[in-house]
């Protein structure tokens, strides 16, 4: 089959994981809205744990590309602000249903070790890219504000179903500047 039913496949079950649940989302629903037959399914993912792998994998590299670029185009002295910025595009369009590696995460904690391990590695993933603004931009102290912006970063995660995006995304913005105003000013 070409790549394209792969793809197909893969996006289908995202959007459908990512509104419904790991757990609620079957393997007929997502042949029945890709328009397919089960035996496609079955010859791009050995079984429903390899698709919600290849879902998360491929979502995260879409995630990371996007804050790599942001990074990338920064400013000197504004990486961490522009990963920041990035993250806050990416909770715009995808916040609705929630963080879908948060959502593995609990639904995976006790039944699938190599899921909850991806969902974890994918946090990690953030917290090491926020190591790495934060230092390209040379402030000092760089793992604890890392840590502290990652621990503000993933709570707007879960604000947004809250407050609603924008004043979730507002807050954050506010709290993100005060983070590295206090930062900078402790080690001025």
């Amino acid at each position: 089959m070409p790549a394209s039913k792969r793809d197909h496949l893969l996006s289908t079950a995202e959007q459908l994981f990512h509104e419904q649940g790991f757990h609620a989302t079957g393997i007929d629903r997502i042949v029945s809205a890709a328009g397919v037959v089960r035996m496609t399914l079955y010859n791009h993912f050995s079984s429903k744990e390899a698709l919600i792998l290849a879902v998360l994998e491929a979502r995260h590299k879409r995630f990371l590309d996007s804050l790599d670029t942001a990074v990338a185009e920064a400013c000197a002295g504004h990486a961490t602000k522009a990963l920041a910025e990035a993250h806050h595009r990416w909770l715009e369009a995808f916040s609705q249903h929630g963080c879908i590696m948060l959502k593995a995460m609990g639904e995976f904690a006790e039944h699938s070790a190599a899921i909850h391990a991806l969902a974890t590695r994918c946090k990690q993933d953030l917290l090491q890219r926020l190591e790495a603004a934060v230092s390209r931009d040379g402030v000092a102290q760089d793992s604890a504000l890392a840590r502290q912006l990652f621990t503000i970063l993933e709570g707007s995660n879960n604000t947004v179903a809250v407050l609603g995006v924008e004043t979730a995304l507002g807050d954050t913005r506010d709290m993100i500047d005060m983070v590295i105003n206090a930062t900078m000013r402790a080690t001025s």
